[in-house]
């Protein structure tokens, strides 16, 4: 099994260490371009970097491992290139499966998945069923993902509550928003991480990262490792977390 020897490392974690990570996976096709391959062997490379992530989070025992899959803009790309990617996601839900059981790792998919073929939903339901009790690390995968949708779909939902006379307005909130957006249920988001070199947010996870450290890496998503993920680690822990308040003297 591809984390099977790590396992015995989990005493490495640091009490210090972030409970929720979140990644911008960025780079597949850049990767693919600079050896003068198709993009999507980019993103077949990508798929390895993702299980090295997850074996690393298991290493460290975090607690919610959060990867932005494909965001709501990614529709925009050349047709092949999103069916290929349609067909990997589908690859990695049946190939990790029996991974997913042994390591008691929940999946969590959130984003607009209605937009995605009836097989591809259907097993990521059958999944997510399959999954829900495991109590070990969340892989959340934010796919057909948006920050402004899902505040947009959070305020819909109290709006509805309002409209029916279950919630007052005045009673509103910013936990309220929380309470209703697709993350609700986890950790606040401690580690931002994104790699290939850009250094924007692009539409991820708006409101859920007010407060969460960023790092910016201009390593490309395929050649991401436990070394680039210790050293995203490693500035987090530098960091001093002052949410607002003031620097300890």
């Amino acid at each position: 099994m591809w984390y099977t020897s790590s396992l015995k490392y989990k005493d490495k974690f640091k009490e210090e260490n972030p409970r929720h990570v979140a990644i911008i996976m960025d780079g597949n096709g850049r990767w693919a371009n600079k050896k003068g391959k198709m993009r999507i062997l980019g993103h077949k490379e990508g798929f390895k970097a993702v299980k090295k992530a997850v074996k690393f989070s298991i290493m460290n025992n975090l607690k919610i491992l959060t990867l932005y899959a494909f965001s709501s803009e990614n529709w925009n790309r050349p047709v092949f290139e999103i069916k290929s990617l349609m067909e990997l996601f589908f690859f990695a839900l049946d190939s990790e499966i029996n991974n997913f059981k042994k390591f008691n790792i929940r999946l969590k998919v959130i984003g607009d998945i209605t937009h995605f073929n009836k097989k591809l939903q259907k097993r990521i339901h059958q999944v997510e069923k399959i999954t829900l009790n495991n109590n070990g690390l969340i892989l959340n995968i934010a796919a057909n993902y948006g920050g402004r949708w899902d505040i947009i779909q959070s305020v819909k939902k109290i709006v509805k509550k309002v409209q029916n006379g279950v919630l007052q307005t005045e009673k509103i909130e910013e936990k309220t928003i929380t309470q209703y957006l697709s993350t609700s249920e986890l950790l606040p988001v401690d580690l931002v991480i994104r790699t290939g070199g850009e250094k924007r947010i692009s539409n991820f996870l708006l409101w859920q990262i007010a407060y969460s450290e960023l790092y910016f890496t201009d390593v490309l998503w395929p050649d991401f490792n436990d070394c680039s993920f210790q050293n995203a680690i490693d500035s987090f822990i530098s960091r001093e977390r002052r949410f607002g308040g003031f620097k300890k003297i």
